[in-house]
């Protein structure tokens, strides 16, 4: 965000911060949201360079298409390892999961 922006708004009372201090969110939980999220991406993008649709890859994983949308936008409910399983389904290797968290 822009200073002068930031001046503005906490002039007139706002609080600037980070989603995870909105949210009450200590360290732990915060790099665990950001490990998700960096597989959904990484995901999305081994899905697309496969030129695979999300349903193909439902197909593929014996899921749904929505279950694929919540994995690649990191919806709470997906876990860390249905998110690893599913990389390695469609072909990701170790080193290119690891890769995701860089």
């Amino acid at each position: 965000m822009e200073k002068e922006k930031q001046k503005r708004l906490e002039a007139k009372g706002y609080k600037i911060g980070s989603a995870a201090n909105f949210l009450g969110l200590n360290r732990e939980e915060e790099e665990y949201i950001e490990l998700k999220l960096a597989l959904g991406e990484t995901l999305a993008k081994q899905r697309k360079q496969k030129n695979l649709t999300q349903i193909q890859l439902a197909k593929l994983l014996k899921s749904s298409q929505s279950r694929i949308a919540k994995m690649e936008n990191g919806d709470p409910t997906v876990s860390l390892d249905l998110l690893v399983k599913s990389l390695l389904a469609i072909g990701a290797t170790k080193e290119s999961i690891a890769k995701a968290f860089h």
